[in-house]
């Protein structure tokens, strides 16, 4: 399994605090050695009651989420205890064959769902564009594409935050209903909403940090209720910040404190019926605005929302490695399309019309929450080649507004068409175009889509194409052709090209053509 970066001083040094000494100057009667999540430091002065009233200290060991969780399953440390903010991480390291431990005894302490938080004239901008009044992450992620919201989120490689909210964002994407799958996220869905992101930091404090120092950075920020709540009770914003809750799931942190090792569970005993008993529940949700997991406590007015769907998070470890591979916001620039398109005369009619209503979806008129996830986004540029016996017209967009949208749906309306298709000769010349944009911008990501509905019946046949594919320069023999199938187009043919530059076939007569275009968008 891919581990996250990770620096030498945060993985071994940490920052060590013991808690509690200013209240007493007796030594305690045992001392816990926690690896905790770096945001339960706000919790420093509740722990120096808890000596007080059990005798135990607790001396904590900060770390990010992440990085603490790869740590705990590589086993060796000398920490009693672990209190991290989810543990459904360090759940998928210990399935790994390097993984050490044994599934620790876990009980949950505290709640807090990971939410959308916006200044008010965002949200609205946001509500108006998607025509809803409750936002989904969907909403978002159109908002995002079309330049509505510029959001913060930490790090996902680092902070439980950022990786809670990208497995939430990638599950809505899917649209499946349950846990992320490997072949729900063979292609990069969210570079739409990411599109959106202008600011990230590897844990949840720094990156509110970096909001509040530069408040024209972002309007935006994707992350615990608690601390989106504590941020606007702080008196540090401007603005105070709308807290959203997506209508198509959150995932939910729960605090658990895990049992290392096993010969302190007396201790872990005291320690959890003391966090849990009533009064200290109440004192938490007041210091930190967690929600309690003690029903005997009333929450504080601004914890009733209800957070509706909880999203399932993957049980797969390589889907959470998948999802942080394609995560880096700082190395993601727009990607570049090259559509190559059969305007032979079979697709005259229906045909036809069937492939203009999947661009106007794709230009942001599929309403649907899938098609807001994979819409054009600003930034990203389209060639669209039009053939038939030969290229008949080819022209390049830079998605920046409306109006491109508009000026694509111009370029498809025509009504002249071809008496032959020359498949193959169309993708050489989509081949050279790519060669022209690595060449400009080699760190920039081009993909190839050619979609036909008829054999091939002039110009050069496929094992011509794939001899000049393979004598084309690296570069441009990296970039991968998916190729779609609609009416009577080979799919023997298309499947054999597709694979052989690293791409596949996706059969639009399966399912619709806007299904099977929308199937490989973000396909890289």
């Amino acid at each position: 399994m891919r581990r996250p970066p990770r620096t030498f001083a945060g993985l071994v040094a940490g920052a060590m605090l013991v808690l509690g000494a200013a209240c007493t100057s007796a030594e305690p009667d045992t001392t816990l050695r926690v690896l905790a999540s770096d945001e339960l430091a706000d919790l420093r002065p509740l722990l120096g009651e808890l000596r007080r009233d059990t005798g135990i200290e607790l001396v904590l060991d900060y770390r990010g989420t992440v990085d603490a969780s790869t740590a705990l399953a590589k086993g060796g440390d000398d920490h009693d205890l672990a209190w991290l903010s989810n543990d459904r991480y360090l759940q998928l390291e210990l399935q790994e064959p390097g993984g050490r431990r044994l599934r620790p005894l876990s009980t949950q302490i505290m709640m807090s769902p990971v939410v959308f938080g916006a200044r008010a004239g965002t949200a609205e901008r946001l509500r108006r564009n998607a025509r809803n009044p409750k936002l989904s992450w969907a909403d978002i992620a159109d908002g995002a594409a079309e330049g509505l919201v510029r959001f913060g989120m930490a790090d996902p490689r680092h902070a439980d935050s950022g990786l809670a909210a990208l497995v939430g964002v990638a599950t809505a994407a899917a649209g499946t209903g349950g846990a992320l799958r490997p072949q729900d996220i063979t292609c990069d869905r969210l570079r739409g909403l990411f599109s959106g992101q202008t600011l990230t930091a590897a844990s949840s404090s720094k990156l509110i940090d970096a909001f509040v120092a530069d408040q024209g950075e972002a309007d935006a920020l994707i992350g615990y209720e608690s601390t989106l709540l504590s941020l606007n009770a702080s008196g540090r914003l401007r603005e105070p910040l709308e807290i959203v809750y997506p209508e198509d799931g959150i995932v939910l942190s729960e605090y658990p404190l895990l049992l290392l090792d096993p010969s302190r569970r007396a201790a872990y005993d005291k320690v959890v019926a003391w966090l849990t008993r009533t009064d200290t529940q109440r004192k938490i949700m007041q210091r930190t605005l967690r929600r309690p997991v003690n029903p005997g406590v009333p929450r504080d007015p601004r914890l009733r929302t209800e957070i509706g769907n909880a999203l399932y998070f993957p049980d797969r470890p390589e889907v959470v490695d998948r999802l942080l591979a394609d995560y880096d916001p700082r190395a993601r620039p727009p990607g570049q399309v090259i559509f190559v398109l059969d305007y032979s005369g079979s697709m005259r009619g229906a045909r036809v019309e069937a492939l203009r209503s999947t661009f106007e979806g794709l230009g942001g008129a599929d309403g649907s929450s899938t098609g807001r996830f994979v819409r054009f986004y600003r930034g990203e540029r389209l060639i669209l080649i039009r053939f038939g016996g030969g290229v008949r017209a080819e022209r390049g967009f830079t998605i920046a507004g409306p109006g491109d949208a508009e000026a694509v749906r111009g370029f498809l309306a025509t009504e002249e068409f071809d008496r032959s298709t020359a498949v193959w000769s169309a993708l050489d010349h989509a081949y050279g175009l790519a060669g022209e944009l690595k060449r400009a911008a080699p760190g920039r990501p081009v993909t190839i889509v050619l979609m036909t509905d008829g054999l091939n019946n002039a110009g050069i046949g496929l094992a011509e194409f794939l001899r000049r594919y393979r004598a084309l320069a690296p570069a441009a023999r990296a970039v991968h052709t998916y190729t779609i199938r609609f009416g009577e187009a080979d799919p023997a043919e298309l499947d054999r090209a597709a694979k052989a530059t690293g791409g596949r076939m996706v059969d639009a007569n399966a399912s619709s053509l806007a299904r099977a275009f929308k199937e490989i968008r973000g396909c890289r």
